[in-house]
Order: C-alpha cells, then sequence, then structure tokens
C-alpha cells in the first residue's frame, strides 16, 4: 500500500509540473491579433521641393519662375520671394 501512495505522490508531482509549465510559458494576458488580407499598406510619397528660377533683367530689376506640385507650396515660395526682395 504504500508503494502504491508513493507512486500515486510522484504521478500527481510531475502531472503538476507539467501543468504549472504550461500556464507560465503561455501569457493569458497578451491579446489576440488578426491580420486582414484585404489592408493595403500606404506609403507616404516624400514631398518634392519647390523649384525656382531667379532672373535679373539690365535695370536689376528681378523675376522668377516657380514651378512645384503643390500650390501651396508655390504660393508661400512666391509670397516668400516677394517679402525678401521688398526688404533691399
Amino acid at each position: 500500500m504504500k508503494r502504491f501512495f508513493t507512486i500515486f505522490l510522484v504521478v500527481l508531482f510531475f502531472s503538476a509540473l507539467v501543468f504549472i509549465d504550461n500556464s507560465f510559458s503561455q501569457p493569458q494576458t497578451q491579446p489576440q491579433v488578426q491580420a486582414s488580407k484585404d489592408k493595403v499598406l500606404q506609403y507616404a510619397k516624400p514631398k518634392k521641393p519647390v523649384k525656382i528660377k531667379l532672373h535679373r533683367d539690365k535695370k536689376g530689376e528681378y523675376s522668377w519662375d516657380i514651378t512645384g506640385e503643390n500650390a501651396d507650396e508655390i504660393i508661400r515660395a512666391d509670397k516668400r520671394l516677394r517679402q525678401l526682395l521688398k526688404e533691399e
């Protein structure tokens, strides 16, 4: 009878170790993440700079040609040039 009880305790001990090992190896607080196949990664295009060609005529007056893709950037560059040339 003692032998049966000892074997029972050993089996119980090893099964408890296996159960504890499995419960610690898989964290239960980690949320499940599901990936969707229909999501498409979108990358932001780098902004192209505004190109300015500055011209000076014989009288010393300035004019310029501004090219670019974004109209707001072109308008800002034009205003900035006008302010800078008024100061001189």
